[in-house]
């Protein structure tokens, strides 16, 4: 890699953010495509999220990801929104084209063409999407996109579930039809009723973490995705039961790779982009 005048320069707005993947696998891509350009973390803390974004315009920064927890707090900031910001009001890519900053989230298509490795028709299934937070949101989008028949959505406060869906009402016809907000206690219930389970929440990330739900009722038909990045209890479960599974990872490639796209209006090389984390699912 040469860095002279004319590198670009791309990186990723996260707090913390030393543990983020991004680098690797986006810097791969433009090594790949003998693209002049570097993509660097940046630590940016939450007090700070309205100088951050300013610094695109004001270094010519050429475009960021935005990761937790600043997805929501930097859409003020920006100049345009994208269809699906204004539905999920979350960002995870900004694209800076001469100081004006439009923003995008790639989160749901990330998610889609993730679990599409998995089940390559969604259309119709029935899904249980457990955690109504940011990315629920995004996930929740991509499914009503690719038309699905039903979605359980199950959180601890149900009222959050509710308050989603309300808002999606706004902009999906008949959404009152496909979302069923449930409490967590009723998934026990419903799981012999659903094609695809999706955790979306952290409960799994740490291995003293209790089950979300009786995992005794996943059966070998179902589709298991937790978008933790690793093996989760949960996903051991659906792995010992023979089920299709993923971890999160899928998501993160595909969603990083929509971003190249935007930013780059080249196709990205999805394949070189998984051999830099040397992932193999």
């Amino acid at each position: 890699m040469i860095l002279d005048g004319q590198t670009k320069v791309y990186g990723i707005f996260g707090y913390p953010v030393k543990h983020s993947k991004s680098p690797t696998f986006q810097t791969a891509a433009f090594q790949h495509l003998g693209i002049n350009a570097v993509y660097v973390p940046f630590e940016v803390n939450p007090e700070s999220i309205s100088q951050a974004v300013e610094s695109l315009r004001v270094l010519k920064i050429s475009g960021v990801n935005v990761t937790i927890p600043h997805k929501e707090s930097v859409v003020p900031y920006v100049n345009e929104l994208s269809d699906e910001v204004k539905v999920i009001k979350a960002a995870n890519t900004i694209k800076n084209v001469d100081g004006y900053l439009i923003a995008y989230n790639t989160d749901w298509y990330g998610f889609v063409e993730g679990l599409k490795e998995l089940e390559p028709t969604i259309e119709g299934k029935k899904v249980l999407v457990i955690g109504a937070g940011g990315s629920s949101r995004a996930i929740i989008y991509g499914l009503l996109k690719e038309g699905v028949d039903k979605i359980y959505l199950a959180n601890r406060t149900v009222e959050r579930a509710k308050k989603l869906l309300n808002e999606y009402l706004q902009h999906f016809k008949v959404v009152d039809k496909i979302i069923h907000p449930i409490p967590l206690a009723d998934i026990n219930e419903i799981v012999k009723e659903v094609d695809i389970i999706v955790n979306t929440t952290s409960v799994g990330l740490n291995d003293e973490d209790f089950p979300l739900f009786n995992y005794d009722f996943i059966e070998q038909r179902h589709t298991v995705v937790d978008i933790i990045y690793k093996e989760t209890k949960l996903l051991k479960v659906a792995k010992e039961k023979g089920c299709k599974y993923q971890n999160g990872y899928p998501m993160l490639i595909h969603q990083g790779a929509k971003s190249f796209e935007i930013w780059t209006g080249q196709k990205a090389p999805i394949d070189v982009m998984k051999k830099s984390l040397s992932l193999h699912y």
